[in-house]
């Protein structure tokens, strides 16, 4: 018997997986039926997943959680057997505020840590100083979306240098194709948003990347494959069988070999529609960050499949809630913490695939920020109480 399934997703490289379990015929192998539907914004794919227009979607990891919790919208729980990428944001600003940022760094250039991200924060708040000193307007950052990782980047790298985001700059929605145009068009000064559109921003000469989000939170879990829990009750032949297409084409993508051939397929008009050079160098965590030319590379740019990268970590669940703690847009409670943490089920990961993935469980500190004591998801309350700017409810 074949299963037809409706998927949404957004046009980022971490679709990967979903796109290349359909297009390489994982997902048929498994007896599955996907057709693949492109959406602009994330609040199209969450709305169609909690009416029952999408079985499934490449989805927020934030948005999952929010939704589980009724935060923002409707209250309709999710459930996320596989976690679809791994870290793949970048901060990307524009010429002027490169310049800006760059001439308030304090040390030599020659550093290798210059331009670390307490020390662009640092910088970036005397820039905010002197812009209110002058009676400029403050600075404008993009986000995808206020329940989204980016959104969280941002206010804990600012944050980290003692600009409130709340306070001292303005943060705006703007769908992922949109940042680019944004940019060039002067609406915002820089954006946080998922490849490939910053190397976009690069390309058209109009961005620079000053950070990868892994220079942020080493491991940050971005989107996941995300259900409704009550379908997902109904149908656990069809999860486990969703879950063992896309372990299989995470496994294909990671392979070098194959890698021509998965970025022709992302590069499709009805997939992400941009060069297969832009998406191999995502791929490669090899990036132009300037227009002037400069490379960096990174091995953990963005994690598709290796590093156990697809199975759900609760704990990363649990960073998640603790930043909308933090930014107020939810009170702290143990039975929202639990529910957030029920997002994010590695159980339906372990039984599609027979056996937990080799390292499945990280020992230490499960998300590495760059700054503040390590986070330790069974304590939530001392994790908030290290950060002096925050806003709690209640």
């Amino acid at each position: 018997m074949t299963h037809p399934l409706r998927i949404g997703f957004i046009p980022l490289v971490d679709a990967a997986a979903l796109i290349v379990a359909v297009d390489k015929g994982f997902a048929k192998d498994e007896g599955l039926a996907v057709e693949l539907v492109r959406e602009v914004s994330w609040s199209n794919v969450r709305d169609k997943l909690n009416i029952g227009l999408f079985e499934a979607a490449h989805l927020l990891a934030p948005v999952a959680i929010a939704s589980s919790l009724g935060l923002g919208h409707v209250k309709v729980p999710i459930v996320a057997p596989f976690n679809l990428g791994i870290n793949g944001n970048a901060i990307t600003v524009s010429p002027a505020l490169h310049a800006a940022i760059m001439s308030e760094l304090d040390g030599d250039p020659a550093d290798p840590n210059y331009a670390d991200p307490m020390a662009t924060a640092q910088a970036l708040n005397r820039v905010v100083v002197a812009r209110a000193r002058a009676g400029a307007d403050p600075l404008t950052f993009g986000m995808t979306f206020p329940f989204s990782t980016h959104n969280y980047q941002l206010r804990f790298w600012m944050a980290a240098g003692g600009v409130d985001p709340d306070e001292d700059v303005r943060l705006v929605v703007l769908p992922p194709p949109y940042m680019v145009d944004s940019l060039a068009n002067g609406h915002v000064d820089a954006f946080c948003v998922g490849a490939p559109w910053n190397s976009m921003a690069v390309d058209l000469g109009i961005g620079h990347i000053l950070h990868f989000a892994s220079d942020i939170l080493q491991r940050a879990a971005e989107k996941v494959l995300a259900m409704r829990q009550v379908w997902a009750d109904k149908n656990p032949d069809v999860v486990a069988a969703l879950t063992r297409a896309h372990v299989k084409a995470a496994a294909f993508i990671e392979a070098r070999e194959n890698r021509d051939e998965v970025t022709a397929i992302l590069a499709k008009p009805e997939h992400i529609g941009v060069s297969p050079e832009v998406l191999q160098r995502t791929l490669d965590g090899k990036l132009k960050i300037s227009p002037d030319g400069t490379w960096r590379e990174s091995s953990r740019y963005l994690l598709v499949g290796r590093e156990s990268a697809g199975r759900p970590d609760p704990a990363q669940a649990a960073w998640l809630y603790a930043q909308m703690v933090r930014w107020g847009q939810t009170a702290i409670s143990p039975e929202a913490l639990a529910t957030a943490k029920a997002v994010f089920r590695p159980d339906l990961y372990d039984a599609a695939v027979g056996t937990p993935a080799d390292g499945a469980d990280h020992a230490g500190d499960p998300v590495g920020a760059f700054a503040g004591p390590a986070f330790d998801p069974a304590n939530i309350e001392a994790h908030l109480a290290a950060f002096e700017i925050a806003h709690l409810k209640g």
